[in-house]
């Protein structure tokens, strides 16, 4: 199973009526041929699963795509603390054109756009 970088842009919002491309998401992940993320594949890969978060006027952040007993989420350091939630992803495709919502630690929720898997 190849691994895949999915890069997501910011979705329209209210705050961002055409979406935003400077705020942003790289994946590196397992997807099944149907464009949901391989659970049993990333147990193979895990510590090759990274994200890179692009977020304006802050710090690019880097860290893992981890699978817990609560589902997925992007981590940064060590613990739960900060933690980005995927909501669903499991039922998320990863195919352009489609949406996946994150949750920040501080509980604020963003719609995703994948714009790219290759």
């Amino acid at each position: 199973m190849a691994l895949k970088k999915i890069s997501m842009e910011l979705a329209r919002s209210a705050e961002f009526p055409n979406g935003s491309g400077d705020h942003r998401y790289e994946i590196t992940a397992p997807l099944a041929a149907d464009g949901h993320l391989d659970a049993e594949a990333y147990k193979q890969h895990k510590t090759d699963c990274r994200i890179v978060r692009f977020w304006p006027l802050e710090p690019i952040r880097q860290g893992l795509l981890i699978h817990t007993r609560k589902g997925w989420a992007f981590s940064y350091e060590k613990g739960e603390e900060d933690d980005e939630t995927l909501y669903k992803l499991d039922r998320h495709l990863f195919k352009p054109g489609e949406y996946v919502t994150v949750t920040e630690p501080d509980g604020d929720s963003h719609t995703f756009k994948v714009v790219s898997v290759a």
